[in-house]
């Protein structure tokens, strides 16, 4: 029988969600050319990933930093992508940061 685990974003992470809409929203206005695809289809990758926590999270990588629950889904996209840094407790999934790969602290 499969375990279905609940997935749940603490407020940290849905913040971090609203900042990376803006960033990709202001980048698109400074260019030249706007491609309003390219974000929509960043958080359709980032949301399709998360849709992998739901049912099998214990396939991704344990995390550097954490108490060694701590776990990492990355979700790649384009010539980078996102790190969605998680803790798997009982059946739920506590989504608690997401970062651009790019982004300096984006381990922490």
């Amino acid at each position: 029988m499969t375990t279905v685990y609940t997935v749940t974003l603490l407020e940290e992470a849905v913040a971090d969600l609203q900042r990376l809409e803006d960033f990709a929203i202001e980048r698109e206005l400074a260019s030249g050319t706007p491609d309003w695809m390219t974000t929509q289809c960043a958080f359709d990758a980032i949301s399709e990933g998360m849709r992998l926590l739901s049912w099998s999270p214990y396939t991704c990588r344990k995390a550097e930093l954490g108490n060694g629950r701590s776990r990492e889904l990355i979700v790649p996209f384009g010539g980078a992508g996102y790190v969605v840094l998680f803790e798997i407790i009982g059946d739920d999934v506590v989504v608690g940061a997401v970062r651009h790969q790019r982004e300096e602290d984006y381990r922490h």
